[in-house]
């Protein structure tokens, strides 16, 4: 426990700095954030540094490396990790020289981002990693070669619902600390140590980031750091078995797409009404009065509540 403690609390001051340094650096490059002009309350946001995610993703991998021995799982997660950052690097530095909110085509992103979800299919495989824990029990089923369309389906539906829900100061980073907080305990119960502190690393690297990014923001993670926690998110729960549990702890990333999805499917049959006054949902709350800060902390409230059933469930 004191392992897992001291990686969140040395993660979480390594972020701090790396954000610090890395801010100004931001500026002087000019990588401001180009907002949606639909979104009117983010008018004052135009040109606040994005690309932040650059920050917790490297003091994770730093802060891991001094207490995580290199096998193979746990290495395949972080390079997962660092492969989707890259992605939205890229997306976010088109965005930039573009100097507007469109970088990588959908269709790009999607080849990108499957190339990378089939080769983490393939390796739960070639690694016999086909066991999955049922969420609220202490039962687990073997799935076989199924693992690889559901591994694919779910790295897709998870690294674009974080990137949904990256809409709002501290909001996708808010939620990422309660998640990756009960992840890890979830996986220490089984006794992985490689993979939970990783997941307390990505606690601590949260944390230190959000000094930064609560209202008002002075960094933006951008899909740089939206797009990495998404494959970070995906890859630990599915190399530990915990695959099933993303929906449940990962409920308000599910109500992003869900929202979204009906907002699209109910404006189309209906020529123009809507479900919601703006998606994804935490715009809608928005739209209602309600401000940045008190939509982030209930997101986390109900991360953190489920996280806490999920915990108890299985202690029992």
């Amino acid at each position: 426990m004191k392992i897992y403690l001291l990686s969140a609390v040395l993660s979480s001051a390594v972020s701090a700095i790396f954000c610090a340094v890395l801010i100004p650096l931001l500026k002087r490059w000019k990588a401001g954030q180009n907002i949606l002009v639909y979104v009117k309350e983010h008018e004052g946001k135009s040109g606040t540094p994005t690309m932040g995610g650059i920050a917790f993703v490297l003091a994770t991998l730093f802060v891991s490396s001094l207490f995580i021995a290199p096998d193979r799982t746990t290495v395949l997660c972080l390079l997962i990790g660092i492969a989707y950052m890259t992605i939205g690097l890229l997306d976010d530095i088109i965005k930039k020289r573009r100097k507007e909110n469109l970088g990588l085509k959908p269709l790009q992103k999607l080849f990108f981002q499957t190339g990378v979800a089939l080769f983490s299919a393939i390796y739960c495989l070639r690694a016999d990693l086909t066991v999955l824990h049922l969420p609220f029990s202490s039962k687990s089923i073997d799935i076989g070669a199924w693992i690889i369309p559901l591994v694919v389906f779910v790295f897709l539906g998870t690294v674009n619902a974080v990137n949904l829900t990256d809409g709002l100061d501290g909001l996708a980073a808010g939620v990422s600390v309660p998640f990756f907080l009960v992840l890890g305990i979830l996986i220490a119960l089984t006794g992985e140590f490689s993979l939970a502190v990783l997941s307390f690393c990505l606690v601590g690297s949260l944390l230190g980031y959000l000094l930064f990014n609560v209202s008002p923001a002075k960094v933006f993670m951008g899909d740089t750091g939206s797009l990495s926690l998404g494959g970070f998110a995906s890859s630990i729960a599915v190399f530990s078995g915990n695959l099933l549990y993303l929906p449940v702890l990962g409920i308000c990333f599910v109500f992003s797409v869900i929202s979204v999805v009906m907002q699209v499917i109910y404006y189309k049959a209906t020529h123009g009404k809507r479900v919601f006054l703006m998606a994804p949902l935490h715009h809608h709350f928005q739209e209602k009065g309600h401000s940045e800060t008190r939509i982030a902390y209930a997101y986390f409230l109900v991360t953190l509540v489920i996280g806490t059933i999920c915990v108890a469930a299985l202690l029992k």
